[in-house]
């Protein structure tokens, strides 16, 4: 049968098919005057805060020198996250207004809290703080979720191998939890180097996921063994993960935990020749000691100082030369915005008019900073007077 025989010819149809069209194009119209300016900069800032408002409703003993925090919004709820990202916790000491990140250690399946898990690091300020005089009622202020070491699955294989050491566990157990709880397919392989065995973080939680989890498989490596230790033990280096991992194809590497384990993992995993597009990292943000690190001024004593002069300030500041910039503004009161730490993101990056910083092998400034003159004071170190520009 023709359309003709019904009536309906192809006039008829290109003439619907305009109609459609226009249909569509008001409709479309008619959205976008629905949608204000001020509508697209909420929906943003609820998806994307810069800061939001969270108190801690409770605090788990992880190990003697480990707690974690868990954190609930004062309004609302928290943004989407990925696991692996981190937030910046944001909170006043002692009348100094300072911020540190941490790594989520919860998963994003289970909505309505945040945890942070939070090591308290020798000569420690902020992890002193938060482990010895954080209670249950306490408000910080948190960054929205940042960070890009997380499993991305348009770049990324399905067979994981973390890389932890110490506190570096808190990425790698949100995305572990988040695999337990969604079960989307990944294969994951955690090789955790701790110094002893009664300081591993999630100890119990990690041997049980490990037992129920026929995607999920663990290897402890312990580095200063007591005696009658029966398991694995030494370093995270290339004869370990080769045999731990076997077949390296096909794998994505995650490396999260202190300095000394960077340099030893990626040092590993070149030898072990595993490309650089399969290694994904968070960095670790400012050293224990600075004066120990390859390229520092070796004139430049631990306990000296120096003159910093902000621009548009009538007075100077003193800096201590093997600390971060940022941490002498920040006792000064006029620091700069802060997210990362580590010389990553850029927020807190100001303009170098005169005067040299040490800034340490690890951090790659970006060439639009170095074209400019701009610096990343959480991880610049004057080695002399400095002038700058916030």
């Amino acid at each position: 049968m023709q359309l003709k025989d019904i009536g309906y010819g192809i006039g008829d149809l290109a003439r619907t098919g305009l109609i459609i069209r226009k249909k569509r194009r008001e409709r479309a119209r008619a959205d976008e005057r629905d949608i204000s300016p001020e509508m697209v900069s909420q929906m943003v800032d609820r998806l994307h805060p810069r800061r939001m408002l969270a108190r801690v409703a409770e605090i788990f003993e992880e190990t003697p020198s480990t707690r974690t925090l868990r954190l609930i919004p004062e309004e609302g709820g928290f943004p989407p996250f990925r696991a692996g990202q981190f937030v910046n916790l944001f909170l006043t000491i002692d009348g100094i207004a300072t911020s540190r990140p941490y790594s989520i250690s919860s998963p994003p399946t289970r909505s309505g809290h945040v945890d942070i898990t939070v090591r308290k690091m020798p000569d420690g300020f902020v992890s002193a703080f938060l482990c010895e005089r954080a209670i249950v009622g306490d408000r910080f202020e948190l960054s929205g979720p940042a960070g890009c070491s997380y499993h991305e699955p348009l770049t990324d294989t399905d067979r994981l191998v973390f890389l932890g050491g110490g506190c570096g566990i808190t990425a790698f157990m949100s995305m572990i939890r988040s695999e337990a709880d969604a079960m989307q397919g990944l294969d994951m392989h955690l090789i955790y180097g701790s110094r002893v065995p009664d300081d591993i973080i999630f100890h119990e939680e990690l041997v049980e996921l490990a037992g129920r989890l026929d995607n999920f498989r663990m290897d402890l490596i312990i580095s200063e063994p007591p005696k009658g230790y029966r398991g694995l033990r030494g370093l995270l280096d290339a004869k370990t993960i080769g045999k731990l991992v076997g077949k390296l194809e096909e794998r994505t590497f995650f490396l999260c935990g202190p300095l000394a384990m960077y340099d030893l993992c990626t040092r590993a995993l070149r030898e072990l020749g595993v490309p650089d597009r399969r290694v994904k990292m968070e960095l670790p943000g400012p050293p224990p000691d600075i004066t120990a690190i390859e390229g520092w001024p070796k004139k430049i004593k631990k306990n000296a100082t120096v003159l910093v002069e902000i621009d548009g300030e009538p007075e100077k500041i003193e800096a201590r030369c093997a600390e971060p910039l940022l941490n002498s503004l920040e006792r000064s009161g006029v620091a700069p915005d802060a997210l990362c730490r580590s010389g990553e993101c850029g927020h807190c990056r100001v303009r170098l008019l005169r005067g040299d910083v040490f800034v340490p092998p690890m951090v790659t400034p970006k060439k639009a900073d170095a074209l400019f003159g701009y610096i990343h004071p959480c991880m610049a170190y004057p080695v002399g007077y400095i002038r700058i520009r916030l």
